[in-house]
């Protein structure tokens, strides 16, 4: 059974991370939550195994949500 991989594991993360930023450039917002969007299901399409992809959604979801409680203790410390 494969297990998500959290490693790094880009062959060249920084010519990524530059395409990337390239694409969304000069888009509106709209078109760039279309473009995450399609990236996000081209990619999981080619991952296919749904304990990998619940694996990662969960990940995603547990960091949005601590980086949400440190936004309201950084808030609340304003106070």
């Amino acid at each position: 059974m494969h297990r998500l991989e959290l490693s790094p594991n880009f062959s060249d993360p920084d010519a990524f991370y530059a395409t990337l930023t390239d694409l969304h450039r000069e888009r509106s917002e709209a078109e760039s939550e279309r473009i995450n969007a399609r990236l996000i299901l081209l990619l999981a399409n080619h991952i296919g195994e749904q304990r990998v992809l619940e694996e990662a959604l969960a990940i995603a979801g547990q960091a949005t949500e601590l980086a949400a409680a440190q936004g309201q203790s950084a808030q609340q410390e304003q106070y």
